[in-house]
């Protein structure tokens, strides 16, 4: 694609295969590339969560970057994580303080100075951890502000943080695009949010399916996509009831071993819609 903003690298991961890593200026740039895509190549899209690079710090010494929860190391010999953080400056008119700090706040962000520009307008300063500000900070920031805040940020450093590995499971299987690296304090509200999100995105099945958080062996939050409905005595009119007793345990019997032995399908714009409802 011929577009100057942007930036992508070749990357390979075991569970997604070959790819690349791209960086955008925003959901709304990120959109209409996957639309060029699609529409010019027509080439469907997974898309996994934004991430930043990561310091780990082993026990035996050793210390990894890392930017692909695929790459996250066993937590027992981890002895410590440090995170980016950014200095980001905020510029906006005065009556929307309030809500904006709160933004801040939402974002485990700490408020470093306030800065008076005139009689109407602040300047604040923030330092942010990175991955914070990547999906959905500036969307948030117009909409509180009704399009008039604006910001900007550079790298500052890294601070120690309490990072762990956030999984989602669907139909008892892990799925590597919807893994992310998150705060621990976040993890249960962001798993809960993923599996309500993907009950509402995935196709139901014929069967029921699944669909699990987990950190470590520990499920923090479960919806279940309920099965299509069938109804096998639809041509049974009368009769003795152990006719559609029979018909009813083998419909059972069937929806149990195609569980087994069937296969999810999570159409390409799930992955998409899912960023955005960060």
């Amino acid at each position: 694609l011929n577009d100057s903003a942007l930036h992508i690298e070749q990357e390979s991961s075991q569970a997604l295969g070959f790819g690349f890593r791209a960086g955008f200026l925003g959901l709304l740039h990120l959109e209409i590339t996957f639309e060029r895509i699609l529409r010019e190549y027509n080439l469907d899209i997974i898309s996994t969560s934004p991430s930043v690079i990561y310091k780990v710090h082993l026990t035996t010494g050793k210390d990894l970057k890392i930017d692909n929860p695929a790459h996250f190391p066993d937590p027992t010999i981890i002895q410590s994580i440090e995170e980016p953080y950014v200095t980001c400056h905020v510029m906006m008119p005065s009556d929307y303080l309030g809500v904006v700090m709160n933004l801040g706040m939402e974002k485990r962000g700490d408020l470093v100075k306030t800065d008076t520009l005139d009689s109407k307008r602040l300047l604040l300063t923030f330092e942010f951890p990175m991955n914070e500000i990547l999906t959905d900070f500036n969307d948030k920031l117009k909409s509180y502000t009704k399009g008039y805040g604006s910001f900007d940020y550079e790298i500052s450093n890294y601070k120690k943080a309490d990072i762990i590995k956030l999984e989602i499971k669907i139909n008892d299987e892990v799925v590597d695009a919807f893994s992310t690296l998150v705060h621990k304090s976040k993890a249960e509200a962001k798993g809960r949010s993923l599996c309500k999100k993907l009950k509402e995105l995935i196709p139901k099945q014929l069967f029921k399916v699944p669909i699990q958080a987990a950190i470590g062996g520990k499920i923090v939050a479960r919806e279940t996509i309920s099965a299509m409905g069938k109804n096998v005595t639809a041509k049974c009119y009368g009769g003795d009831i152990s006719r559609k007793r029979k018909l009813w345990e083998k419909q059972k019997k069937g929806k149990k071993k195609m569980k087994e032995i069937g296969k999810v399908n999570i159409p390409s714009n799930v992955f998409t819609e899912v960023l955005k409802s960060e």
